[in-house]
């Protein structure tokens, strides 16, 4: 049997329909085939640099906030950057963003960060746009599941 590995899911869930999809990508990635990775879920507030430093691959949620990602997420980032870049480089991460409009500024602005992080991208980022959809949640339980199974088979 191989080691548990973890998978830190970092979500801004402001809202009702956010929430919805936060615990589609925790029930996606919680999947009972998938036995050896544990997921952890945190609040970008609750989030520090330790938790990223023990995780194995990380998922990332926010919203699109006036073309850019949500002010917590960012704060995530101002607070964990310099503390993290020497030890999770190569880090598998994907993220998903919630978007009002069409999510290009926010897709740019965690992929800037991201580079300079040199964290993997391992899947395209999910940008759910435009009015709520409830296939909205298929597709984060998707990504959620799709991450976990990559990391319990050792290819991320």
């Amino acid at each position: 049997m191989s080691a548990t590995k973890k998978l830190l899911v970092i979500a801004h869930a402001p809202s009702e329909n956010t929430r919805k999809m936060l615990e589609a990508v925790i029930n996606g990635a919680s999947d009972p085939a998938i036995e050896n990775v544990e997921v952890q879920s945190l609040a970008p507030l609750e989030t520090q640099p330790e938790d990223i430093k023990s995780a194995d691959a990380i998922i990332l949620g926010t919203t699109e906030n006036l073309g850019y990602m949500a002010g917590l997420v960012k704060d995530v980032f101002d607070r964990c950057y310099y503390p993290c870049l020497d030890q999770t480089q190569g880090m598998p991460f994907t993220f998903y963003i919630r978007a009002g409009h069409d999510g290009t500024g926010t897709r740019q602005a965690i992929e800037s960060i991201t580079t300079g992080l040199r964290w993997r991208w391992v899947q395209e980022p999910l940008i759910l746009r435009g009015e709520w959809q409830e296939e909205f949640l298929d597709q984060v339980k998707e990504l959620g599941m799709a991450m976990a199974a990559g990391l319990e088979a050792g290819v991320l």
